[in-house]
């Protein structure tokens, strides 16, 4: 762990991201030593930053502290938080507040292959997010909501949890973007009241806006999501998961999906 550049596990109490949860993340692979898709991590992390008003660190810093800490685990997760920084009592920052980061990382998670080849079952949590559209989008700290979704089940065969809103929307998973196939389109749902707008989505934007793929971001119901031809997952640490089971809806079979997260797993952008 590096924390402003400096080895140590600890922060101080009084710092903003402990406080109030006043800061940012971002989690991404390391491979061969190096932070993937690293300009794409960044522009997420500068605009999460810029929206919160906190000072984001270069991107050659973090970069370098990225290589740092990965010359001893060159595959790996890392993950960059970026907080307001220290400050005295009170919900209120210093005019001129300094942000602090703190550089962690860890050996990559140890998936199965069918995860990725033959889909995930999943839930629909009981937990309904809350709309905030000055948050929305933005991969901030305070994730208690996401947690709480994530305590309401141990079963070790579901993967994940979806997350609706106060409307019953669907916005997202606990911790991944959903996207759905209907009829050779993809559709995602709209995330301008509340959800993470991930660097994965943004991806599978641009690889359907490439490839001449229409997709739409959009309001929509869990019974979207049942009557797709497909439904898949991303983030950043999974790839992309196609969904195998939701309630009593089985999907057997993932071409598109499967085409996509190929492209994802591959490409270098």
């Amino acid at each position: 762990m590096l924390i402003n550049g400096v080895p140590g596990n600890s922060i101080d109490v009084h710092d903003r991201g402990l406080q109030y949860g006043d800061g940012v993340f971002r989690t991404l692979r390391i491979e061969q030593g190096h932070p993937r898709h690293w300009q794409r991590h960044y522009r997420k992390l500068e605009q999460d930053c810029a929206a919160l008003d906190i000072a984001c660190p270069d991107t050659e810093l973090l970069a370098g502290e990225l290589r740092q800490l990965a010359a001893s685990l060159p595959d790996a997760i890392a993950k960059i938080i970026i907080t307001r920084g220290d400050s005295a009592r009170g919900f209120a920052p210093p005019f001129a507040a300094s942000s602090s980061r703190i550089l962690t990382i860890s050996p990559l998670p140890d998936f199965p292959e069918a995860n990725r080849l033959q889909g995930v079952n999943v839930r629909v949590c009981d937990l309904r997010l809350s709309h905030q559209p000055r948050f929305a989008g933005i991969k901030h700290l305070n994730r208690l909501e996401n947690v709480l979704a994530a305590m309401e089940w141990n079963d070790p065969e579901i993967a994940e949890g979806l997350l609706l809103d106060l409307e019953d929307k669907v916005v997202e998973g606990t911790r991944s973007n959903l996207f759905l196939v209907r009829g050779g389109e993809l559709c995602t749902p709209d995330l301008s009241r509340c959800g993470v707008a991930g660097m994965q989505r943004d991806r599978v934007l641009d690889w359907a806006a490439s490839n001449g793929v229409a997709c739409r971001v959009g309001q929509l119901g869990l019974p979207d999501v049942l009557a797709a031809d497909e439904v898949f997952l991303v983030n950043s640490v999974i790839g992309l998961w196609p969904l195998r089971q939701l309630q009593e809806r089985i999907w057997q079979q993932h071409p598109f999906s499967l085409r996509i997260g190929e492209w994802l797993n591959n490409a270098t952008d």
